[in-house]
Formats: structure tokens, C-alpha cells, sequence
């Protein structure tokens, strides 16, 4: 009897094992048709000479107006840096709104010191409902800037406001702590000019650690030097580089990154805004938007463009990681359950058939798979189910096939885009894909595993996202520079090639899903 039950549980051991092994040729095989299809994007934008076109819309009357949306709590210390940043973008008609989510530490007393506020009759249709608005400002000496002071209600409520009071046909929602390239607003509206098809769209974003940043701006890009900060950056390349826009050509993009994303205001506020009761705020908007669109027959197209950048700082210490994976499982889990009707519905085309089935097969799923197929092999080989070959065979396929994807997307990223120019960075960035197998994957299993099984309890905790922020100039040069730029911007002459640029330690804040 003994002999039969041991028999039989090798049987079932071995059964998990090749189940889980086909489940990750096939997970890296879909990887690798997002790489192709990614590859190919690059090369068709690369012949579409849209930089030559990027000077002319700067004159183009043509050009829709931006309302880029900056939520703001408590960050009276840098608020007026970041403000100044944001003016300083190139884009032809721009418009910058602020809102004070119940700052109790001077933000608005910064903002009017700094910008010469000036009340304006708050006429202010509440056409999403948000906590008290408390009044509206306007800038005598930035005539594209308004500030909104509201109750405090949150992120979500935030730029619900700045929805409510913003007067440009797109909306740029950011993160307080994201770095802006100057000319990303230039870039990331281009599929809004060509298509009526088009929801929203979002650009890239890099990790920004141990880079030289000055007033707002990554003035030189360098890998990270540490371990956490290193791996990320190759998750950030793969993530949107050909994670993002292979599916550009599948037509299944689900995400937006919340640090950096264009979406229509028109259809925004059919759809009611940000919803205030979730975590993953900015996919729950995007998939929304996108259902909405095809339910009704109106423009649902996400669009992600590659060459658009914005920089953000990644955690450092394990437990903000863990706490950011944790977040952005259990926001992908309510997501999914929000909108499971989509899932291998034809009505929604390749968003119903293949892109939301791979986002419950893979994203969500793919946690429970790994952590089963780990016990499984262990099992395995004290059982004697597998043999050396079947366990070689097997790790390359759950860890050793992520290697060629990740360098593949290191190299399209110096072959299209060269941000990180110098060998050392090169090379620190494929150590980092090495690297990355060799416990943090394994880590990044388990806060996806909690993140799940605190979604099942109800957790709703969004977890404080503390880091070491930017590095800052000395304060007399800092004061320099600030004065220079406030008096650029006030005259229309600032030089927007050369500006020097640095920017204060931002304020704690979440980090977005990448």
C-alpha cells in the first residue's frame, strides 16, 4: 500500500512539474512575440520622420491644448521647483493645474508666494463629484498655471478636481516626484494628431537613482549602482519597451502608467474620472476608458509611444519594494474582477480575446504558478519523480529564458535610444539581468503572493512609499538657477536646450506600477 501511494504521488508531482513547464515556455514564448512585435514598432516609427514634424508643432495652431494634472499634499518644500519644471515644458498651448489635496504644511502659501496667486470666482462645474473645493487661483506672472485647493480626499479625488477645473481637450496625469523630459508633451500627443481612434496614451518610464538631475531635468542618464535600483531598471526597460509596445500591435494595452499618461478629457468624464476606491487607480481608468469605447463605438484605441520619457525614483529598501508589489497585485487583481466580463469576450476584439486572458494567465495567475512549481520540483527530486535533465530543463525555462529577454531589451534600447552612452552603464545594466534571478525574482514572487491573498481579505492600504529623493545643489546655486528660471518663464525666452536644471529632494510619494 505504502509502495502504491508513493507511486501515485510521484505520478501527480511529476504531472504539476510538466504542467508548470509548459506554462513558462509558453509565458516566454508570448514574451517573445512581444519582443518581435516591439522591434518592428521601433523600426516603422524610425522611418515615420517624426522628429522633423516635432519643431513645426510647436508653432501649430493645430495643436490641442494639454491640461497636465499635478496633484500636491504637503510638499511645500519642493512645490515651487516642480511647478517651474512643468511650465518650462515644450508644448505650444500648455496649461498647468495644481491641486492642493489639504496640505497642512504651507503648499498653497508657497504656491501664492511664489507665482503671485490671485483668487478667481470659483465657476466650477463638478462634473465628477470630489471633496469641497475650496477655491480657485490664478498666476500673475505664469499666465498657464491654476491652482485648486480641495479638502483632502486623496489621489484619485485630486485629479478628479483637476478634471473638473482643466480647460484642455487632453489631460497629462503625473505623479509629484516624476521628471518630465521637455520635450515629452511633444511626443506623447502625436497619436491624438493622426487618429480619431485614440483614448489615451502614455510614454516611457525610466528609473532615475544615481542619474544627475538639475531643476526638474535628468541632464545625465546612468545605470543604478545598487542591487534593488539595478534590477528594476531592467524591468522598467522590459516592461515598456516591449512589454508595452509589442502590444501596441496585439492591440491589448491595458496600462497607462499613472507617472506619465495622456488621455482624452471628453472621455474621461463620460466615464465619471478616476474611481477613489481602488489602488491601481490608472489601469482601472485605461481599461474603463477602452470598454467604455467599444461599447459605445467611440474612440478606444491606447496608444504607447516609446521615445517619450519621464523619470521617476525607484524604492531602495526591500520592504518599500515589497510594499510597492504588493500594491500593484492586489490593483491588477481588482481590476481583473472589476472587468472580468471581458475575459475572452469577442465583442471587445483583442482586448476581450487575447490582451485581458494574458493579464489573468500571466500577470495575475503567474505568482501561484512559479511558488507551485518550485514546491513541485523540490518534491520532485526528493521523490525521485524528475531526473537531473528534466530539473535543468525545467529552472532554464522559469528563470534562464527571462536572461535573453531582458538583455534583448537592453540592446533595442541602445540600438534605438542610447540613453545610457557609457560602457560602464552598459555593462552594469546586463549584470543587473543576470542579477536579477538571484533572489529578487524569488522576492518579487512572494510580495505578489501576499498582494493577492490581501486583496482576498479586503486590504484596500495603499503603504507609505518613503525614498531618498534627488540630489540636491547647493542652495546658492539652486537660488540661482530657480531665479533664472522663474524669469525665463515670466519673459518667454527661456532656452529650453541649455536651461541648467535641479531639482530638491521631492517628497516621500508612491511609486506607480511601471
Amino acid at each position: 500500500m505504502t509502495g502504491a501511494l508513493v507511486s501515485a504521488a510521484r505520478h501527480a508531482v511529476l504531472v504539476v512539474n510538466w504542467i508548470v513547464l509548459g506554462y513558462f515556455l509558453l509565458s516566454n514564448g508570448f514574451q517573445a512575440v512581444l519582443m518581435t512585435a516591439a522591434a518592428t514598432d521601433i523600426r516603422h516609427r524610425a522611418r515615420a520622420g517624426w522628429s522633423e514634424q516635432l519643431t513645426l508643432l510647436l508653432s501649430s495652431p493645430a495643436a490641442p491644448t494639454v491640461s497636465v494634472l499635478a496633484p500636491a499634499h504637503n510638499e511645500a518644500a519642493t512645490i515651487a521647483a516642480s511647478v517651474r519644471a512643468l511650465l518650462a515644458l515644450r508644448y505650444p498651448r500648455l496649461q498647468v493645474v495644481v491641486i492642493n489635496d489639504g496640505s497642512t504644511d504651507g503648499t498653497l502659501e508657497a504656491l501664492r508666494h511664489q507665482f503671485a496667486l490671485v483668487p478667481v470666482h470659483p465657476i466650477l462645474r463638478l462634473s465628477v463629484p470630489t471633496a469641497a473645493v475650496r477655491g480657485l487661483y490664478h498666476s500673475l506672472t505664469a499666465p498657464a498655471l491654476l491652482v485648486v485647493d480641495k479638502a483632502n480626499g486623496g489621489k484619485a479625488d485630486a485629479l478628479n478636481a483637476g478634471v473638473n477645473a482643466a480647460a484642455g481637450e487632453l489631460l497629462c496625469a503625473i505623479d509629484a516626484d516624476t521628471l518630465i523630459e521637455p520635450d515629452a508633451l511633444l511626443r506623447v500627443v502625436r497619436p491624438f494628431l493622426g487618429r480619431g481612434d485614440v483614448v489615451a496614451s502614455g510614454g516611457t518610464i525610466r528609473v532615475a537613482n544615481d542619474c544627475v538631475v538639475r531643476s526638474g531635468r535628468v541632464v545625465t542618464a546612468r545605470a543604478p549602482r545598487r542591487l534593488l535600483p539595478g534590477v528594476q531598471a531592467v524591468e522598467y526597460l522590459r516592461a515598456f519597451l516591449f512589454g508595452r509596445l509589442g502590444w501596441n500591435r496585439l492591440g491589448g494595452n491595458l496600462i497607462i502608467s499613472g507617472a506619465f499618461g495622456l488621455f482624452r478629457r471628453d472621455a474621461v468624464l463620460t466615464a465619471g474620472g478616476y474611481a477613489a476606491d481602488t489602488v491601481g487607480e490608472d489601469m482601472e481608468l485605461v481599461v474603463r476608458l477602452r470598454r467604455r469605447g467599444i461599447e459605445a463605438g467611440g474612440p478606444a484605441e491606447v496608444v504607447f509611444v516609446p521615445d517619450p520619457v519621464a523619470w521617476t525614483e525607484v524604492p531602495e529598501s526591500v520592504r518599500v519594494l515589497g510594499r510597492q508589489r504588493d500594491r500593484w497585485q492586489r490593483g491588477l487583481a481588482d481590476v481583473l474582477v472589476r472587468h472580468r466580463r471581458l475575459i475572452g469576450n469577442p465583442r471587445y476584439g483583442a482586448l476581450g480575446l487575447v490582451g485581458f486572458p494574458y493579464f489573468v494567465v500571466i500577470e495575475l495567475v503567474g505568482p501561484v504558478i512559479e511558488a507551485l512549481g518550485v514546491v513541485a520540483l523540490g518534491l520532485g527530486l526528493a521523490l525521485h519523480a524528475v531526473d537531473p535533465a528534466f530539473t535543468a530543463v525545467f529552472l532554464l525555462a522559469t528563470y534562464g529564458m527571462g536572461v535573453p529577454l531582458s538583455l534583448a531589451a537592453i540592446l533595442l534600447d541602445q540600438v534605438a535610444y542610447r540613453r545610457c552612452g557609457r560602457l560602464r552603464d552598459r555593462a552594469l545594466l546586463f549584470g543587473w539581468a543576470f542579477a536579477e534571478n538571484l533572489g529578487y525574482r524569488q522576492l518579487s514572487v512572494f510580495w505578489r503572493l501576499r498582494g493577492l491573498v490581501r486583496y482576498l481579505r479586503g486590504s484596500r492600504e495603499w503603504g507609505v512609499m518613503a525614498r531618498r529623493g534627488f540630489e540636491p545643489a547647493t542652495a546658492a546655486r539652486n537660488g540661482a538657477e530657480v531665479a533664472d528660471v522663474a524669469q525665463s518663464c515670466r519673459s518667454g525666452t527661456l532656452d529650453l536646450t541649455s536651461a541648467p536644471v535641479h531639482a530638491p529632494p521631492p517628497a516621500a510619494a508612491a511609486t506607480r506600477r511601471p
